[in-house]
């Protein structure tokens, strides 16, 4: 097959592309299986087209959570110790989940999986960023919906 095309072959030779074309169907169809317009036995390549937003939100979440973790380390000294471990913690789990954010293409849902890794992200570590950062536990209220969200995150590889 050419990569560039003479714009002039559409018209010259119409039912050559209109066979093409009909190719292109009958190979997608044969790879994905009849009638699998919601097949389970889709190929993990066809996750990837939406591979690269979720490698932005991973880069964006890991740009986040190093910088978090580097102020954490040498910039944060709270008066009450405990909210340097919650800041700790909060970094952890954000780290951790960003890098699974990164396989996100490559699961059987993407967008539950990622959607919920994302929410657990933002409502677990980025309330105990705030309630450390504020030294108030109030600020933590989200973080238990953030956890259950981790949880969800990960139950929804078994389905």
């Amino acid at each position: 097959m050419c990569l560039a095309r003479d714009p002039l072959a559409d018209e010259r030779m119409p039912q050559q592309h209109h066979d093409e074309e009909e190719q292109d169907e009958d190979l997608l169809e044969s790879l994905m299986g009849a009638g699998a317009a919601g097949s389970a036995t889709r190929p993990l390549w066809l996750y990837a087209s939406d591979a690269h937003v979720w490698h932005k939100v991973a880069g964006v979440s890991g740009t986040l959570a190093l910088a978090a973790g580097t102020y954490g380390s040498h910039i944060f000294k709270p008066q009450n110790p405990v909210y340097k471990d919650v800041w700790n913690t909060a970094n952890q789990y954000h780290l951790a989940h960003t890098a699974a954010l990164l396989a996100v293409p490559l699961t059987k849902r993407p967008q539950i999986f990622g959607t919920l890794l994302t929410l657990g992200i933002v409502a677990f570590s980025g309330s105990c960023y705030t309630a450390a950062l504020m030294e108030d536990k109030s600020y933590s209220l989200p973080a238990p919906f953030g956890g259950f969200s981790f949880i969800a995150a990960w139950a929804s590889l078994l389905f």
